[in-house]
């Protein structure tokens, strides 16, 4: 009986796969529990494998515990879909979705068939490991929990009165309260002095501010007229 080896792969953890051998007459469902026999999940979850290309292009399904939906379509079923009836390239590859609710894809690609199989192996038989598979559940969502830290930063601004603050905040404001006038009135008196100054200036100016000056004047007109 011929032996085919594929190497199973996660979609996106690159540094996990599995090698495992498997008889020709052996059915997808039985492929389906040996990759999970190597990942330690539980298999018991609705999921389809589908005939690919080298891009990875999804072409027929074979599928396992099917939705009414799969059902009406007819999709051929794991339990009675033998491996050999969908290869037909020395390296088939097969795309495989494991669970749709919460999915785990993988590559699964044919690397070589073995002509003689081992009559002290039991097949499917996983023949090489590599790297650890991640958490059957680890992509389960969980609400973040705010901490205390962040408890301190009210963003929305709902932060609850506290009267130590505003007292607090009324010693401040009866500080400046108190400060504030002294400074206003020294700028007060500074602007009365400065502006008295530049009046008197002006009027010094123009001759207007200073009475001995007119009565200079008046003389000389006075002997002016005595001319």
């Amino acid at each position: 009986m011929a032996l085919y080896r594929f190497r199973v792969t996660f979609e996106g953890y690159d540094d996990v796969s599995r090698d495992i051998d498997i008889k020709s007459n052996q059915t997808f469902e039985d492929l389906h529990n040996a990759i999970h026999q190597s990942t330690g999940y539980k298999s018991e979850y609705p999921s389809s494998f589908y005939v690919s290309n080298d891009q990875w292009m999804k072409g027929d399904e074979i599928t396992f515990m099917p939705n009414q939906k799969r059902i009406d379509r007819n999709i051929p079923l794991m339990e009675k879909a033998k491996l050999s009836s969908y290869i037909d390239d020395p390296h088939q590859k097969f795309y495989y979705t494991f669970n749709f609710d919460k999915p785990f894809d993988f590559h699964v690609e044919l690397m070589k068939i073995i002509l003689d199989e081992n009559p002290a192996t039991t097949y499917p038989s996983v023949v090489r490991t590599v790297g650890e598979a991640p958490k059957q559940f680890g992509n389960v969502f969980n609400p973040t929990v705010i901490s205390s830290a962040d408890e301190d930063f009210d963003f929305l601004n709902e932060m609850q009165f506290n009267p130590e603050d505003a007292e607090d905040f009324s010693e401040v404001t009866d500080t400046d309260s108190v400060s504030t006038p002294a400074r206003s009135s020294s700028i007060s008196d500074d602007e009365d002095d400065h502006g008295h100054d530049e009046e008197s200036e002006e009027e010094d100016e123009f001759g207007f501010g200073d009475d001995d000056n007119f009565e200079d004047d008046d003389r000389r007109n006075s002997r002016s007229d005595d001319y």
